[in-house]
Formats: structure tokens, sequence, C-alpha cells
């Protein structure tokens, strides 16, 4: 699965070992853009996130659980995006407790690039 995007995502170990720390920063061709070419783009890579995760697609649960998680967070940033109120220079960090959606991210991550 290969997902070409503004994000960049990472994750880490959170210093407590409580599920995991999401890492998430935008791509330097994406910063330098104009606010109406950024909300295009972001809504272009929701769409793919969508098609992707189609019940008719092949990947399985926990993949398409990952992405569900990528989605729902690119969905909440999309009006701050078009706002431009949203430091798109700084990475964001998103701790996820719940074991079994971090255990999702990691799998999702470690197979492709979204």
């Amino acid at each position: 699965m290969f997902i070409e995007g503004p994000m960049k995502i990472e994750i880490a170990e959170p210093a407590d070992g409580q599920g995991k720390l999401l890492m998430v920063s935008f791509t330097p061709e994406f910063q330098v853009a104009e606010i109406a070419d950024q909300v295009s783009e972001f809504r272009g890579y929701l769409a793919s996130l969508e098609a992707s995760m189609a019940p008719e697609t092949s990947i399985d649960a926990r993949t398409r659980q990952g992405m569900m998680i990528v989605h729902q967070f690119a969905e909440q940033m999309l009006p701050h995006i078009a706002s431009g109120d949203l430091a798109l220079d700084e990475t964001m960090i998103v701790q996820i407790r719940q074991e079994q959606q971090a255990g999702a991210l990691v799998d999702l991550l470690a197979q492709s690039k979204i």
C-alpha cells in the first residue's frame, strides 16, 4: 500500500511505554503552496485514503483500521489548513493510547508511505 500525500507520519514509543506517538509533519512543497492549493491537495489526499480503504479493496482489517485513524486525523486538520491557522512547518505529536489502534498504525506505517 502506497499513498502519496502531503503528510509524513512517523511512529515512536512514548516515555511511559503506553501506546504510540505519531509524529506528523508536512512536506516542504505542501508548506510553501498557496492555501487554495493546499486545500485541494489535502482533499485529494483524503479521497485517496477513502478509496484505498473502501470495502471492495483487498486490504486486511488491521490495515483498514490504521488507515481510518489516519483519515480521521487528517479530516480534522482540513478546516485548519483551509483557514491558514495551522503551523505547517512544525511537527505535531499525537499520542494513541489504545494498544489495538496503536498496533494497527504500526502495521500500516511499516508497509506503506502515507
